[in-house]
């Protein structure tokens, strides 16, 4: 009997699939920021129970987001819905199956073509075995019993009744295992390669801009377009990272111009948004991605703004520094932990899954680093972070409340 339950055990372990961290799951929302006409706001597509069936779609705007029409359409067979959402007022869209859809977001003369794919949960696949296992034990403890009432001897009793127990022992086994089972994919959920290789190319990038010499004051397009590094063709397969396709960051040399904003997909491989820079001179760009089965990274580049400083930059997009930034200890050491904290102006409110960010760049911009905040309470915001080398650091905490998203530049000045 314990042979049997720890062979069981082992097995179950040993077929369990490992977790995936970025894997969008049967049940779960899917949470994606973009910045579109202007604004920084976050597309929740709610999880899907029933197909056929609504799919619910909302808005969060960081303060407010402007009505956006929805178009969804199903890349099996086409068939295409159209709806409108806003802050406080959903849309409710309809599915017919599950699987691969894109739904296109516009507003303001942009739009976006977000791919995702409609998931069903069919549960764990192992309900049969609780169930089965607690059936049969019933049935057997009750024939065990009327077999030991009408048998002296009890043998065929005993036996009847030890088949029992190794049912009601499976099906206890498997219920307190269950979270460590292999689960059933879920329908509509994207097939996986059958060969034993794990892993896709890294990401290769061209960073432009629409157009070529942008000049100071006027908006203009930040593009980038990704490639796969062995085959040149175009990388269309980004997973959610921190509830964004892809997280970009722009900064001037000196850094007195910055942004962190969420671009659109428009093409597949082809990554943009719409961005104003007040002054001339070279900015460089960092995007954070996560290619799926490949990892998460950093890529780099940089353009040129032309033209002369404007002295009227656009306020849609000019951030407000708010905040006290204490860090400790006062000269940190290259290698070792220091503290960032920060004093908001108001509650912080979730933004990109996180209560705040905080971004680090070397003066000389060759190191981009990115931290989060995991729930300090209060209106403060703790971040631990190690400055890889001695040098002046250029960083920005940022954090959202109900007036918007906040940005807090400050120097630290790590000593040799």
């Amino acid at each position: 009997m314990i042979r049997l339950l720890f062979l069981v055990g082992l097995l179950v372990v040993m077929l369990a699939s490992p977790a995936a961290a970025h894997d969008v799951k049967a049940g779960a929302d899917l949470r994606i920021a973009q910045t579109i006409a202007g604004a920084e706001l976050t597309l929740v597509i709610k999880a899907t129970t029933r197909v056929p069936g609504p799919l619910r779609v909302e808005v969060i705007g960081f303060p407010s987001a402007p009505t956006l029409d929805l178009r969804l359409r199903s890349v099996t067979d086409g068939r295409v819905v159209t709806g409108a959402v806003a802050p406080g007022r959903p849309a409710q869209l309809r599915v017919e199956e599950t699987g691969p859809h894109e739904l296109t977001v516009g507003a303001g003369g942009e739009s976006a073509v977000i791919p995702f794919r409609v998931l069903v949960d069919r549960g764990s696949g192992w309900e049969f075995l609780i169930y089965g296992g607690l059936f049969v034990a019933g049935l057997l403890l009750v024939g065990g019993l009327l077999t030991g009432a009408f048998n002296r001897r009890g043998r065929s009793a005993f036996v009847v009744t030890a088949v029992a127990s190794v049912g009601l022992a499976v099906a206890a086994l498997i219920v307190i295992l269950d979270p460590w089972l292999p689960a059933r994919s879920p329908d509509g959920a994207e097939p996986r390669p059958t060969d034993t290789m794990i892993g896709r190319p890294y990401v290769q990038r061209v960073v432009t801009t629409v157009p070529a010499a942008p000049a100071a004051g006027q908006e203009f397009v930040a593009r980038v377009e990704l490639f796969d590094g062995s085959t040149g063709r175009p990388v269309d397969d980004l997973t959610i990272h921190h509830e964004a396709m892809a997280h970009l960051v722009v900064t001037s040399e000196d850094g007195r111009y910055f942004r962190h904003v969420h671009p659109l997909r428009t093409a597949p491989g082809r990554l943009e948004v719409r961005l104003r820079a007040d002054r001339p001179g070279r900015y460089l760009t960092y995007v954070e991605l996560e290619r799926t089965d490949s990892g998460g990274q950093l890529l780099t580049g940089s353009f040129t703004v032309t033209g002369s400083p404007t002295l009227s930059p656009d306020p849609a997009i000019q951030d407000t520094a708010a905040g006290t930034v204490t860090v400790m200890p006062a000269a940190p050491q290259a290698g070792r932990a220091a503290t960032v904290e920060v004093a908001t102006s108001g509650t912080p409110r979730p933004w990109l899954g996180m209560a705040g960010h905080l971004i680090v760049r070397g003066a000389d911009g060759e190191f981009l680093g990115h931290v989060h905040e995991m729930g300090t309470p209060g209106n403060r915001l703790r971040f631990t972070f190690s400055f890889p080398a001695p040098g002046r650091y250029l960083a920005w905490a940022q954090y959202a409340t109900d007036r918007g998203i906040t940005t807090v530049p400050f120097t630290v000045e790590v000593p040799r």
